[in-house]
């Protein structure tokens, strides 16, 4: 876990960070469980552009860019089109957030970052009201799902085993 010592914050994307977002997702580590790279830099474009309502951030620690982490209303999902391929959807609350992070350079994973950025992202989100958050990592990526344990994330009961083999969905439990 970094030194408590260690200052987190977040800093919206803009246009000027787009090249470094493109070296982060095309480092292998990323690619495994975001995808396409060229595919995923349009998806934050088009955030930036605000053509997605996805609201996108860069993790800095002590100043330092680390990583990229988002979060998405889950009431602009719930339509027919998401639900049909995620129904799990449907059964959560319109306002819950969602979301979704990494850290860019692979030599700094299992370090305690994204654990203590998520930590402190769910209190900026708290603090902005949102009381509902979840995060659905691929089961298989066990250090993503450890991290978000140790940031106050449990897998949520009732959806257990029915939200597909690629998504285990878990949400953060507040005072944990």
């Amino acid at each position: 876990m970094p030194n408590s010592d260690r200052a987190i914050d977040f800093i919206s994307v803009q246009r000027e960070h787009y090249p470094l977002l493109a070296a982060w997702l095309g480092e292998p580590h990323m690619r495994e469980w975001w995808g396409d790279p060229d595919e995923e830099l349009e998806h934050i474009r088009n955030m930036v552009e605000g053509t997605d309502t996805t609201r996108p951030f860069l993790i800095r620690l002590d100043g330092e860019l680390v990583g990229y982490i988002q979060y998405w209303f889950v009431g602009h999902h719930q339509n027919r089109e998401w639900i049909e391929e995620h129904p799990w959807l449907a059964e959560l609350p319109a306002d819950t957030v969602g979301v979704d992070l990494s850290i860019g350079v692979a030599e700094q994973l299992s370090q305690g970052i994204g654990s203590a950025a998520l930590a402190a992202f769910v209190a900026k989100l708290r603090s902005e009201g949102h009381q509902t958050i979840i995060i659905d990592p691929d089961p298989a990526n066990l250090r993503a799902v450890r991290a978000y344990e140790k940031a106050g994330f449990r897998p949520i009961p009732s959806l257990v085993g029915r939200t597909g083999s690629d998504v285990l969905l878990m949400q953060h439990v507040a005072g944990e």
